[in-house]
């Protein structure tokens, strides 16, 4: 894909295929593959040939370069706006001459989606190694760097979700790590407004997408998916937030083992949360 479809992208030969739109879109399309390509290779296939006797320990090899699993989340951000621009281009006559000449039965896009299929395997492969493992040297590695690959994929689904906020003015960046993610039904229960308002805002609740980082509560309403493919994929319109600071929980509500209520300001708003 690399030297088949990319680099192709910089040949003067095959410049005249290339649609004016598409120029210079190489790194949207491919993201960080690159950096992919040259970890595998030069890094952790090494690493893993020096365990071609010990499988069992495997494990370790994982560990001592989980940071590096990380280039997997900037390529699974990516993604989106890749698939986005492959959908416009997809007929071009530029990826069919590059198809025709690698011999390729699959078009690119089934390539493009290999990294992510390939983070998602790892799980898989060392859950298998450890139900094998069980009493030997190396499971306890094993485990853990199962524990890290998955701590990876909830990190990399999480960012998905976090990428298609709309309407935040402020900069996501600055509050702090993202820790949970997820759909709930809320209730609000404010001291001011009216008597009114307040006993109908009780029984109907508002469906919100909850984005929990370490400075702040962010409350989203899901939009709906229409279109496909990037296009479908939800996005999530900004409502409010609330500085983690000022925020106070308690745990269950009213017996309710499903329901927990956060509020804010001694009171001043009061969100219940199934």
């Amino acid at each position: 894909v690399l030297q088949g479809y990319a680099a192709e992208m910089d040949n003067p030969l095959m410049a005249h295929l290339i649609s004016p739109e598409l120029q210079n879109k190489k790194d949207i399309l491919f993201g960080n593959m690159e950096e992919i390509y040259h970890f595998h290779n030069r890094i952790f296939l090494r690493e893993l040939e020096t365990y071609v006797e010990y499988p069992e320990l495997v494990g370790r090899c994982f560990l001592d370069q989980m940071e590096d699993f990380q280039i997997y989340e900037k390529y699974c951000q990516n993604k989106p706006r890749s698939e986005s621009l492959w959908r416009q281009f997809s007929d071009s006559v530029f990826f069919q001459e590059c198809q025709r000449k690698l011999d390729h039965k699959l078009s690119l896009d089934s390539y493009l989606l290999k990294p992510v299929q390939r983070i998602t395997k790892y799980q898989l492969l060392l859950k298998e190694m450890l139900k094998y493992s069980k009493n030997c040297e190396g499971a306890e590695d094993l485990q853990e760097a199962l524990t890290s690959i998955l701590g990876i994929l909830k990190a990399v689904n999480d960012s998905m979700h976090q990428i298609a906020i709309t309407g935040y003015d402020g900069n996501l960046n600055e509050l702090g790590k993202l820790l949970m993610q997820g759909s709930f039904s809320v209730w609000t229960d404010h001291k001011k407004g009216h008597a009114k308002v307040k006993d109908l805002a009780r029984f109907k609740p508002m469906q919100r997408h909850l984005f929990l980082h370490e400075k702040a509560v962010l409350f989203c309403k899901k939009r709906e998916e229409n279109g496909e493919g990037y296009e479908k994929a939800p996005s999530y319109s900004y409502k409010h937030s609330l500085n983690m600071a000022a925020v106070g929980i308690t745990e269950n509500v009213k017996g309710d083992a499903k329901k927990f209520e956060i509020w804010y300001n001694a009171r001043e708003e009061v969100y219940i949360i199934q």
